[in-house]
């Protein structure tokens, strides 16, 4: 897919011409400015997705599409990456989810580490899941996906290890491992659950209690990075050793 993205709510709906408005219809229009002849790619981003051809744009929030082509249902991808994200500080945490969805990462669970400086409580919680998950959406448009990821419910670390002991490979970025993740031995198929750290580290508790719900832990290489880059780089890495990027 290289043509625009839009986001519509049931494909099963569509016929042979379709009327994109709301949000959605305004960026087309008025942003994207589209014009008759241009292709679209209608997606529920979820994996089913159908190219259409601009008709007309009427007004600023009304696109007609037609020419609609049967729907495709893209199958999930596998193995599936899951990364546990720990709260950054202030919008470093929509950096993370926003890259990690460019390159292909299936699913982003926030995690409140007992390090994390900010903590997601009441409806500052509420507000910036939305924030994450509106992100999500928008790079998944941008990166031309058909399938969003999952952005999950803020996770206890009771919740993290239960999700590594489930996982076919759970891995642990840490500076005290001495495992590269670049050469651990990765599933085929299943689940890759991958946990990144605070700024100010995982404690020896979370670490110990990862350990025992069998993650392993690994460095990702000689430089540290930031908790809102270090996902992305090992998602990277891990897409191109799956053979998801081939």
């Amino acid at each position: 897919m290289t043509a625009p993205v839009f986001v519509v709510d049931r494909l099963d709906r569509i016929g042979p011409e379709f009327v994109l408005d709301g949000p959605e219809g305004r960026h087309a229009v008025s942003v994207k400015r589209l014009r008759p002849g241009e292709d679209v790619v209608l997606t529920d981003g979820r994996g089913r997705w159908a190219e259409g051809v601009v008709k007309a744009a009427e007004g600023k929030d009304r696109l007609i599409v037609t020419d609609l082509g049967s729907v495709v249902e893209e199958p999930a991808e596998s193995p599936r990456i899951t990364v546990v994200q720990a709260l950054p500080k202030g919008d470093r945490g929509e950096l993370a989810v926003e890259t990690m969805t460019e390159v292909g990462v299936d699913a982003i669970v926030p995690w409140a580490a007992s390090r994390c400086i900010t903590q997601w409580k009441g409806e500052r919680g509420v507000k910036s899941l939305g924030k994450w998950r509106a992100t999500a959406r928008e790079a998944g448009k941008q990166s031309r996906r058909a399938r969003f990821p999952e952005v999950a419910d803020a996770a206890t670390t009771k919740e993290v290890a239960a999700l590594l002991a489930n996982a076919d490979f759970a891995a642990v970025l840490h500076e005290s491992g001495e495992a590269p993740l670049a050469t651990a031995q990765l599933p085929a198929e299943g689940e890759i659950v991958l946990v990144v750290g605070p700024e100010g580290g995982i404690s020896p508790e979370e670490l110990a209690l990862f350990e025992g719900a069998g993650a392993k832990v690994c460095v990702l290489g000689r430089t540290v990075l930031r908790t809102s880059t270090a996902g992305t780089a090992a998602a990277a890495l891990l897409l191109g050793r799956t053979g998801r990027w081939s």
